[in-house]
């Protein structure tokens, strides 16, 4: 199908919508939610296709007018102005409705869960693993998101083995899908004497806060073990088996859950996080299905690579799927910075997307 197809296309399902909801008594409460938010998504492609049109046919008037010999030499001088102007703004509106008409992620308006785990390096990795943390703790802060921790595994000097956390408020999932993957830092480690820089890493892996509606979970998939907690070291924390374990049979999947003193908070917070594992999974293998031979210089966002180096030697940032360099190792860490590479990462996956589509 053309753009042009397609632009009409949106028109008339606009338009349809428009008239289904101006007279809302024939729909249920469900049908008015969906076609309520169908309308509020289309209505800016609508409004950009309206501007582009608009565009097109001041052109072909000042065309018209340029072309008439006999036109004043005064008016032609303020046509031909006019006219370049006109073709300098374009090509950037025909691009954000070409951005708006691309297929939606249906998991971007999400709230997410973000999952934290020192990789390589010890103690240092755990403090790095904190830090990270830390950074993301801040940006939802910066957002006004609610930030809700749900298991940290601490290491005793102030790292993290393990940490998880809830983030929820408005495109969520969106603004975080890309930090997935091997983040890595490079500085001296406060534990090491001759002042050697090491390098270390953590692995960061941001999933779609799934519901129970996204995925339907058996009881007989389940295998569901009770133990009692401990904390850093080993030490007992609790007299009773209030940590839980649930293993997800068909994948293989496990989560642990130790936080709460009650066994069913426990449970609870480990089927959220067994949910959006689940549901994380069955997205990835249908975008496989859909894109075997996509390449994206952004990458999958799978924890495997090694998206972002931490030079604090340098003071740098270095994200390496799109070869940005930001010399602001503070700010980033402090969530101040990290949208400049947010925003590049997702204006590189658009474009990626857009050389696909045309």
């Amino acid at each position: 199908m053309s753009v042009e197809a397609k632009l009409d296309q949106v028109v008339r399902r606009h338009d349809e919508l428009s008239s289904l909801l101006s007279q809302p008594g024939g729909l249920d409460s469900d049908d008015l939610a969906r076609f309520s938010k169908e309308l509020s998504d289309l209505t800016p492609v609508v409004q950009g296709v309206d501007s582009l049109r608009k565009l097109r046919a001041e052109l072909a008037d000042l065309d018209e007018l340029l072309a008439d010999p006999d036109s004043d030499p005064e008016m032609t001088a303020l046509a031909r102005a006019e006219r370049a102007e006109l073709q300098r703004r374009q090509p950037d509106l025909e691009r954000r409705i070409k951005l708006l008409l691309l297929p939606k992620d249906a998991a971007d308006e999400k709230n997410a869960i973000v999952e934290i785990r020192a990789g390589t390096g010890g103690d240092e990795a755990a403090l790095f693993g904190a830090d990270l943390f830390r950074m993301y703790q801040r940006y939802a802060e910066l957002h006004g998101w609610r930030f809700e921790i749900i298991n940290l595994s601490e290491t005793g000097i102030g790292g993290y083995k393990e940490a998880v956390a809830q983030l929820s408020g408005r495109n969520v999932f969106s603004r975080l899908k890309f930090e997935s993957g091997v983040h890595r830092v490079q500085r001296v480690p406060v534990t090491e004497s001759g002042g050697r820089i090491h390098t270390s890493a953590a692995t960061v892996a941001v999933l779609p806060e799934a519901e129970e509606v996204d995925v339907q979970i058996a009881d007989k998939d389940l295998r569901i073990d009770t133990y009692r907690s401990s904390g850093p070291g080993g030490q007992s924390v609790n007299t009773t088996d209030s940590a839980v374990r649930i293993t997800h049979l068909p994948t293989g999947i496990v989560v642990t859950q130790q936080d709460e003193k009650s066994q069913h908070k426990n449970r609870a917070k480990a089927m959220k996080v067994l949910r959006a594992r689940l549901y994380e999974h069955e997205r990835q293998q249908l975008q496989q299905e859909r894109a075997e031979a996509r390449k994206s210089q952004v990458g999958s966002g799978d924890r495997s690579e090694r998206v972002r180096t931490y030079n604090f030697p340098q003071g740098r940032v270095t994200d390496h799927r799109i070869n940005l360099s930001l010399h602001k190792l503070d700010k980033v860490l402090s969530g101040e910075a990290l949208d400049e590479i947010i925003d590049a990462l997702i204006a590189e996956d658009q474009a990626a997307r857009l050389s696909e589509d045309a």
